[in-house]
């Protein structure tokens, strides 16, 4: 008999175009004796599939591998995925959560001691799971409740397997669907788009039905549309560009005729709109209309007229022992006078100098008291760090857009809206550029029109991950007032940062990018030789007295000989080496120890946290109430939050980040790798961000003419929107 390893996998960590996967796999079956002590453990897989499903049961045949590298490895040379039997079924849901108190352990011993009778024995009586060790009066209660409300699960399960879902995405539709379960999939499976991934969903519709059906086109059609949607940022498309990935995603190759008559279905069911030859996805159409309105009404009304302005600005330069020039006095005035104001500039020029007088300026002249502030000023900005900074420099509270509009991380509603507003008089938001469209409706929506809106940011830099160009085409419309400021603040005479960023912008690279200034440096290394050079520097600035806290690697890619997880190994161990007196813990693949520095991902309101964020591991304990877990303690500026294991896939190790991610913040020593192997992501705006972080010093590291091609390159062009017409139709 082939030896052979039976169980489920659990995560995919590597996986090549060409089918290869690196994986975890859950081992619970085998007969070859050199893998028995991996049984009921994880264990790293290697092998060319050609589909996987996470959580499937799957038998895998093949040996057990030494890698000098990776330690142990199944290398599996053949695979076969198992068919959910009935006891199969009845052990994922015994084991699923549902029911409390019911572990592996448990479910193992329901199910050796009832077979497949399990259920009926338990709905019969629910006295007979008294035969089971250890069982007390409550959990037996427990486990008959779930029971006499699941009881169908296990031939539900059975069922749905059949279509290729495996046993997690089963639960999410049968908590959801209940005993229709089977009737929903064998209907319309994409109905179930909101909690099974669109993929899964179409595998399982080409088990049955017609790849060419009008039911399959119509849903791959709306999916195309988001996917091109995520992938550019753009707002509407056109017919050939939906044509084109329809085939390239789903092999769908339609007639214009079908074409044609599949958006008119569409559009009569209003879930797109055509508008000349533009296709919207109709929320993203409704999107525009509304940021449009909202904007006008809020500029049509009346406008402010300060008469004492300069003896106001006058006295404010002396209490604040400033100096203003005439454009930021023009950005500040504008500001205090005009509904809408927008005020753009790069690095050095003044921003937070100005916010800071506008706000100081507003209370002053309004009558403020300083415990009406938050009743009447909202200042906000796209990430937590970014908020963070606007509140230092105007010594006020800011908050993120998201707390602002009390979202819910579970519903993904916010209670700030259209029937419950804030009323605020003075909003302004930093980091404009950041701002998606999304996020501005919802804000727009949330807030009277009986205000004055002030939105600063810098329109060179990185446009928003969420679709649109918000903060571009406000400013292309030319119907509000755009303060831009260009005047640089050097920080010494030979200062150079906010010099080489306005040349990068402009594409008008001086020789002197090599030469050594004051707060910049530049550092020739071939790809080779990028790691050391990083490992030199901060060895270097450690002897000056910094720390991790003090330094952050900006780079473009993740992956990769120079890409952002190897910096992070080499690093991590620079600064935060093990020993013994840290307590360490392994997450998947990545070792997490006591005083790591980390990322938050995901914005999580409810912690405190938000995507960006950076934070520091204070302490990994083992806590045994309500059950024995593993509890980590990492603090965001003072802001304590405990993560459970599960909760660490939503944080990275953070010494390097990537440039997206640094976005909205500022860091006082920064280390940016250029190479050719980050070709593909080598553009301007992506180096202009990076290089704009930089508070203190900068340091480039890597090939001279990597970095020139990526300021000459345009690879991040406009986003297709139709907001800037829109605003204009209203005026």
């Amino acid at each position: 008999m082939k030896k052979f390893i039976k169980g489920k996998i659990r995560k995919i960590i590597y996986s090549s175009t060409t089918g290869y996967n690196v994986g975890l796999f859950r081992l619970k079956e085998t007969n070859d004796i050199d893998m028995q002590d991996f049984l009921n453990k994880s264990c790293t897989f290697t092998g060319n599939f050609v589909d996987l499903d996470l959580d499937s049961t799957y038998v895998f045949y093949g040996k057990l591998h030494y890698n000098e590298k990776y330690g142990y490895q199944y290398e599996v040379i053949e695979y076969k995925k198992e068919e959910l039997t009935n006891k199969d079924a009845l052990y994922d849901f015994l084991t699923s959560g549902l029911i409390k108190g019911v572990g592996e352990k448990t479910a193992q011993g329901i199910i050796d001691t009832f077979g497949d009778e399990a259920l009926s024995k338990i709905q019969e009586n629910y006295t007979n799971l008294y035969l089971i060790p250890n069982m007390t009066e409550k959990r037996a209660l427990n486990i008959y409740d779930a029971i006499l409300k699941y009881g169908d699960i296990d031939k539900i399960s059975v069922e749905l397997s059949k279509y290729g879902f495996n046993s997690t995405e089963i639960l999410q539709i049968f908590n959801k669907y209940a005993n229709s379960s089977i009737d929903i999939v064998k209907n319309n499976p994409y109905n179930l788009k909101d909690i099974i991934s669109f993929d899964k969903l179409d595998k399982a519709y080409l088990t049955f039905g017609n790849p060419n059906s009008v039911l399959r086109v119509e849903a791959c059609f709306i999916e195309v549309l988001k996917r091109l949607e995520y992938s550019d940022g753009d707002i509407y498309f056109y017919k050939d560009e939906i044509k084109e990935e329809l085939f390239i995603n789903f092999g769908i190759s339609i007639s214009e005729e079908t074409f044609t008559s599949i958006v008119e279905i569409l559009v009569s069911k209003k879930e797109i709109v055509l508008e000349e030859d533009r296709f919207y996805l109709l929320e993203n159409y409704k999107m525009e209309k509304i940021i449009a309105n909202s904007l006008i009404d809020i500029y049509k009304m009346p406008q402010k007229d300060i008469p004492i302005f300069e003896t106001e600005i006058t006295k404010l330069e002396k209490k604040l022992k400033v100096t203003y020039n005439a454009e930021q006095k023009d950005a500040i005035r504008s500001a205090l006078e005009n509904r809408i104001t927008v005020i753009t500039g790069g690095p050095g020029t003044g921003k937070s100098t100005i916010v800071k007088a506008i706000t100081h300026l507003y209370i002053k002249m309004n009558k403020i008291a300083e415990k009406n502030i938050g009743e009447a000023i909202a200042l906000l900005a796209p990430t937590g760090r970014a908020a963070k900074k606007l509140s230092e420099s105007t010594g006020l509270n800011a908050s993120t857009i998201h707390r602002y509009l009390k979202w819910n991380k579970d519903s993904n509603e916010f209670q700030v809206n259209e029937f419950n507003k804030n009323y605020q008089r003075l909003i302004i938001i930093d980091e404009m550029s950041m701002v998606d469209m999304n996020l501005f409706c919802y804000l727009l929506k949330g807030i009277t029109n009986n205000i004055q809106l002030v939105l600063v940011g810098d329109s060179s830099q990185l446009p928003s991950v969420g679709a649109g160009q918000v903060l571009n085409d406000i400013i292309a419309s030319e119907v509000f007032t755009n303060c831009k400021l260009n005047y640089i603040y050097r920080q010494s005479n030979n200062s150079y940062i906010p010099i080489l960023a306005n040349e990068i912008k402009n594409k008008s690279l001086s020789p002197d990018f090599i030469e050594k200034k004051d707060d910049y440096n530049f550092f020739s290394a071939s790809g080779q030789m990028i790691r050391d050079t990083i490992t030199r520097i901060c060895q270097m600035y450690i002897t000056k007295g910094l720390t991790d806290r003090d330094i952050q690697v900006l780079a473009p890619m993740y992956k990769g000989l120079n890409g952002i997880d190897n910096i992070n190994v080499l690093l991590r161990n620079l600064f935060n080496p093990s020993s013994s007196d840290k307590k360490e813990i392994r997450i998947g693949e990545v070792i997490y120890r006591v005083g790591d520095k980390v990322l938050q991902l995901v914005n999580d309101p409810d912690k405190g946290v938000y995507n960006g964020d950076i934070g520091y591991i204070d302490s990994i304990d083992t806590i045994k109430i309500p059950r024995e877990s593993t509890v980590i303690k990492i603090n965001f500026d003072n802001n304590s939050v405990l993560y459970k294991k599960e909760d660490m896939f939503y944080v990275k190790h953070a010494y390097a980040i990537s440039i997206h991610k640094s976005q909205g913040s500022e860091f006082s020593y920064v280390i940016l790798p250029i190479c050719n192997s980050y070709r593909k992501m080598l553009y301007n705006k992506l180096i202009y961000t990076g290089v704009s972080r930089a508070k203190k010093t900068l340091v480039i590291i890597g090939e001279e003419e990597a970095f020139k091609m990526a300021i000459d390159n345009d690879y991040a062009t406009n986003r297709k929107t139709t907001l800037k017409l829109r605003i204009l139709n209203n005026i």
